[in-house]
């Protein structure tokens, strides 16, 4: 826990936790099965017709040696990084910069839609409990604190987005721009007392897969979270299942 004291002379506490316990991106350091599974197949994905075409030009461009590790995740962090900054930005990588972006959505759905059940669940498994969690507090409170809670936010990273996106069926094959948003809110029917979640992407309605509607039943809603959800204990298995080539890995 850390505080500060600010310029009027109180206080500001910042809760702090082990990075073990994030649950907001795909974590690698907690997860070495995730962490194994996806350097190996974004090494793959670069390998892939296409890629390894358009990766090989853009670093022959660049003037960057051909054996030298670099992959369009790198080569996308760095342009949005010149972007959000205000920085000059390299001619070659904004020439290049939808090649990289496209690329960037290609290598990273390489690895989440090849068997992708259990590779979602390390990533986003965690964060689904923690939703379902929430959401059924929020229709079943069982304190007058839960009770009272109207908002819940989250700040994480698009590596995020995306698999979350992915396992909700809404994925538009688009990198996610700079402050891209996901909004979950909960519905009552006045009349039949019957939940509803509504999901928006960037300010847009989307409708989950397994939904007929933008406003979806809770049950259904649910039950596509079910799908990819995972508990602790769940999760700890999953991470700790090393095979073949994956223990030796490092």
């Amino acid at each position: 826990m850390l505080q500060f004291q600010t310029y009027r002379g109180g206080s500001v506490v910042i809760v702090t936790d082990e990075a073990s316990s994030e649950i907001l991106y795909p974590n690698y350091h907690n997860c070495q099965r995730l962490k194994c599974l996806s350097r190996h197949k974004l090494k793959n994905a670069l390998q892939q017709p296409g890629i390894s075409d358009d990766l090989k030009t853009i670093k022959e461009k660049m003037g960057i040696d051909g054996d030298k590790s670099v992959d369009f995740l790198l080569l996308l962090d760095n342009i949005l990084a010149e972007q959000v900054h205000n920085l000059p930005s390299c001619p070659v990588l904004k020439h290049f910069q939808q090649t990289v972006e496209r690329r960037s959505v290609d290598s990273l759905l390489f690895l989440l839609e090849d068997g992708s059940r259990e590779v979602l669940q390390m990533s986003v498994g965690l964060l689904f409990h923690t939703l379902q969690k929430n959401i059924t507090e929020a229709v079943d409170p069982s304190s007058p604190a839960e009770k009272a809670r109207k908002l819940i936010l989250y700040a994480s990273h698009d590596v995020t987005l995306i698999p979350l996106l992915v396992a909700l069926g809404t994925f538009d094959r688009k990198w996610p721009p700079y402050a891209a948003d996901v909004t979950l809110e909960l519905y009552q029917d006045r009349q039949s007392k019957e939940w509803f979640v509504r999901m928006s992407y960037h300010g847009e309605e989307q409708v989950v897969k397994g939904c007929k509607a933008g406003l979806c039943p809770l049950e259904e809603f649910l039950e596509v979270l079910s799908q990819y959800s995972v508990s602790p204990e769940e999760y700890n298995n999953l991470c700790s299942q090393m095979q073949g080539n994956q223990q030796t890995d490092s």
